[in-house]
């Protein structure tokens, strides 16, 4: 694939105008865009609408997680908006997964609509291994909880998981190289140190199995966006 095909830029802001904005100014750079909560929220289906006038693909960040009916519903409301690809919560279960994949199936065969990729997310980038024990109270390792999650998402029949690149390799190896990895808390060697701990930079995450990244604050907030997607492009193309 060409790296446009695999950097997805997030756009984790406050209103659709300065989405649209921000969409035109990158024009051809970029070909997939992440509709998030706060946008979504802020904006509603109309930004993904827009965002196909511009012939853009969008990854619908939701992270659904309810129980499997609730869910399945709004799998089938986004795969009607036509959106490339969605998550949901992993870790709510394997019924809410298979249902969720099965109830889109069935809409797309029906419909003749093209399916969306189904993404699990498996553990926030934010959350580090000590607040996974402490806090939620899980045991094991971070990784062993990331294994097992993107085991059960290949069981209930979804495309991929959403995963750090640091577990990337590891769920290649367990899951297969067909199985679609999206990773976030992607940090080029300039960006300051945030909320994300386990991050990596775009050259490490590729080479470690990841088919997608997703990168936002840090190109968003550069100085120059243009060139920082100049500067991450080059780095891709060296993995």
């Amino acid at each position: 694939m060409h790296w446009r095909e695999k950097l997805i830029i997030a756009l984790d802001v406050p209103d659709s105008e300065y989405a649209l904005e921000l969409v035109d100014k990158f024009g051809e750079q970029i070909e997939i865009y992440k509709v998030g909560l706060e946008l979504f929220t802020s904006a509603g289906p109309r930004i993904i609408k827009e965002l196909h006038k511009r012939n853009k693909r969008v990854f619908l960040d939701l992270k659904f997680h309810d129980i499997p009916n609730t869910v399945s519903k709004a799998a089938v409301a986004a795969a009607r908006l036509g959106v490339y690809m969605f998550n949901v919560h992993a870790s709510g279960g394997f019924d809410m997964m298979k249902m969720c994949r099965d109830s889109v199936v069935e809409l797309c065969l029906k419909e003749n609509l093209q399916k969306p990729k189904i993404l699990g997310v498996t553990v926030l980038t934010s959350m580090a291994q000590q607040a996974l024990k402490d806090e939620l109270g899980i045991q094991h390792s971070l990784n062993t909880h990331v294994r097992h999650l993107s085991a059960l998402a290949l069981k209930a029949g979804l495309d991929g998981v959403v995963a750090s690149g640091h577990e990337a390799s590891k769920i290649k190896n367990h899951c297969g190289k067909g199985f679609i990895i999206v990773t976030p808390g992607i940090r080029p060697s300039w960006h300051p140190p945030d909320d994300q701990h386990r991050t990596m930079t775009p050259k490490q995450a590729l080479r470690e199995g990841a088919d997608y990244i997703v990168m936002g604050r840090s190109i968003l907030n550069y100085s120059d966006p243009l060139r920082a997607i100049e500067l991450v492009s080059l780095e891709m193309l060296t993995a």
